[in-house]
């Protein structure tokens, strides 16, 4: 037992559940900030709320954000709190850069002044990278953000560094698309394993077959296992001295690719079709889904060739990603051809030949 007292902004999210998961089995006592708002979602974390603390606080409000440093007075703080799908970031500007960007100015400027002695990490994004400069990208890449949300999580990343500089022990994760069973809905990857599930097991929504509809199919992504990046996060805080990381895998993916895999794990095949074509959905007979392009899923500017290169993360850390892409898919999909059997079970939803 460490003994120790962690604090997670952003606890209900993918990566808060999991990094919860990992604390507690270090003997952590594990508080993490929810937002005051009666609609916060606690299904990632509902398995660990006899273990964990939760205290109210707002990101965007400072008082609320001393009054919780104060209560807790954790030796590790981890700021995963964000506004984080990429998209909404376009539509939502300010209040992205007021949570994500400013959100983390105030728990650093809180922590510097009552707590100077704490352990900060900060979860910075490759999508600060945006219009890539180089593949791969590592620690010294230039930055040249693309969305609000990449130049929010920038404005936090470069404040992190600064209050290193005058002191703090602040590292920073540069995470590459991370994924896992507990990705949000609206993220593509469990959009995909979810159309498998429900493809693979018959399933009629509105009369007819759920036909795939995403944006970029060629855009490049680098993506690893959530799970094991949370760990990256504690060994970072870990370390002499504070520094930052990329977590990567070094290895690229297609939208498209991924798509395929999902497919082909569960024994189907997978028709694309080009933005504008005629809409067919499910082939009971060849066992095909249709997978079509649309612009409402295009980002005004979009971030296309991102890979990372994780050799820092390895030399310092001893740290390495071991899930590839293939198992990452097998993973993702296995899990919601259970969470559809339970739903028919349930006799929630019907199947097509019923």
């Amino acid at each position: 037992m460490t003994g120790k007292r962690a604090l997670i902004t952003g606890i209900t999210g993918q990566d808060g559940s999991y990094l919860a998961e990992f604390l507690l089995d270090k003997g952590y006592k594990v508080y993490g900030m929810v937002r005051r708002s009666s609609s916060e979602r606690m299904e990632r974390i509902e398995h660990l709320r006899k273990q964990i603390t939760l205290v109210k606080g707002e990101l965007t409000d400072v008082l609320s954000l001393f009054e919780v440093v104060s209560q807790v007075r954790p030796d590790e703080l981890y700021n995963l709190g964000a506004m984080s799908f990429v998209m909404d970031s376009f539509n939502q500007p300010a209040y992205t850069v007021q949570v994500t960007g400013m959100g983390a100015v105030n728990l650093l400027e809180i922590c510097k002044r009552i707590l100077p002695d704490v352990r900060f990490y900060q979860a910075s994004s490759s999508e600060m990278f945006g219009q890539v400069q180089e593949v791969p990208q590592n620690e010294v890449t230039p930055f040249q953000p693309s969305s609000p949300y990449g130049y929010a999580k920038l404005l936090a990343h470069m404040h992190a560094i600064q209050c290193r500089r005058e002191g703090l022990f602040a590292v920073c994760g540069i995470l590459f698309n991370h994924e896992s069973p507990r990705r949000g809905y609206e993220f593509v990857t469990p959009k995909i394993s979810d159309a498998v599930a429900r493809t693979a097991l018959g399933l009629v929504e509105d009369g007819r077959a759920k036909v795939l509809t995403l944006g970029n199919l060629d855009s490049k992504r680098d993506w690893g296992y959530a799970p094991e990046y949370v760990q990256a996060m504690w060994l970072m805080l870990q370390q002499d001295e504070p520094d930052d990381y990329v977590l990567a895998t070094n290895h690229q993916t297609t939208v498209r690719e991924f798509v395929t895999l999902a497919f082909e794990h569960a024994g189907m095949s997978i028709e694309f079709r080009d933005q504008g074509a005629e809409e067919k959905g499910y082939d009971r007979a060849t066992g095909r889904l249709l997978c079509q392009v649309s612009a409402e899923y295009f980002r005004p500017v979009d971030v296309v060739n991102l890979r990372g290169d994780y050799s820092k993360a390895r030399a310092k850390l001893r740290w390495e990603p071991r899930t590839g892409i293939r198992t990452l898919a097998q993973i993702m999909v296995d899990h919601d051809l259970e969470c559809v059997r339970k739903e028919i079970s349930s006799g929630q939803i019907k199947r097509i030949d019923n």
